[in-house]
């Protein structure tokens, strides 16, 4: 019975969105609702009027919140082991409670406990800030947003390469723009790391002005940055762009069988 239960459980919680029906399908828009409800509380939480007016309705939906989210992360890891990965009653479910989505689930409810026990008025505004985690959570029950994560999974290689790329490119500018302009602005360009934010506003080409060169060599690196950071900035683009086609193209493929002797082709 009590094994019956906690796969219903499991069926229940981890089936994806495109075979939920029933009551699956109403509990997990219960939980999509939660959550989009907690990201319009969190916004207009903020605003001073709503603030001192509804404290004690933004309280009790947090803690309403808090509550439905523990008891969904409980019996997420309660009924794990049905699950031929964690099958192993204690180890795992240790591991699955250190997998990416639980880590998210248990930082979306840890914050609200850890203030119960905190004084700290700067500690509590860190863990206040931490709710917004609870966003991140409504991704696992979009087939579409999942895409995203399978996206970044397959190419995490290109794009770290291309990361590296472009921090490498942002040190090397950054360094030589001080050397040149340090002595004519020592006030602005008071070492690398201040040049660095130049770097970031010339290679994404946003130019806030704060901070911008005056000699004729640091204006011609300038020009040189901001030309090649365009360039470099389409690699993360262009990586993500042909993981998304070949996802998209994954699932025609697999559909793709001779009507005749049902192979596959190729």
């Amino acid at each position: 019975m009590s094994q019956n239960f906690r796969k219903s459980v499991y069926q229940t919680l981890e089936i994806t969105i495109k075979g939920r029906e029933g009551i699956s399908l109403y509990i997990n828009i219960f939980l999509i609702a939660i959550i989009a409800l907690n990201s319009i509380a969190i916004i207009l939480h903020t605003v001073p009027d709503y603030k001192k007016s509804y404290e004690n309705i933004f309280f009790y939906f947090e803690l309403f919140s808090v509550i439905i989210f523990t008891i969904e992360y409980v019996l997420r890891v309660w009924s794990c082991i049905e699950n031929e990965k964690y099958k192993d009653p204690f180890w795992g479910r240790l591991k699955f409670m250190f997998t990416a989505w639980e880590v998210i689930d248990l930082l979306a409810i840890l914050p609200f406990y850890m203030s119960l026990f905190s004084t700290d008025l700067g500690l509590f505004r860190v863990l206040r800030i931490f709710r917004i985690i609870r966003l991140f959570r409504i991704s696992k029950y979009f087939q579409a947003l999942k895409v995203i994560q399978r996206v970044i999974q397959d190419k995490r290689e290109e794009l770290v390469l291309s990361m590296a790329f472009i921090f490498f490119l942002l040190l090397t500018s950054s360094s030589v723009v001080y050397y040149v302009e340090h002595d004519v602005q020592p006030d602005k360009f008071k070492s690398i790391p201040d040049a660095m934010w130049w770097g970031v506003n010339a290679m994404t080409t946003v130019g806030y002005g704060d901070l911008h060169p005056i000699t004729p060599f640091g204006k011609f690196l300038g020009g040189v940055i901001a030309v090649l950071g365009v360039t470099i900035f389409a690699l993360p683009t262009g990586i993500l762009a042909s993981g998304f086609a070949e996802q998209i193209r994954e699932p025609h493929k697999r559909n793709k069988h001779c009507p005749h002797c049902g192979e596959e082709i190729v």
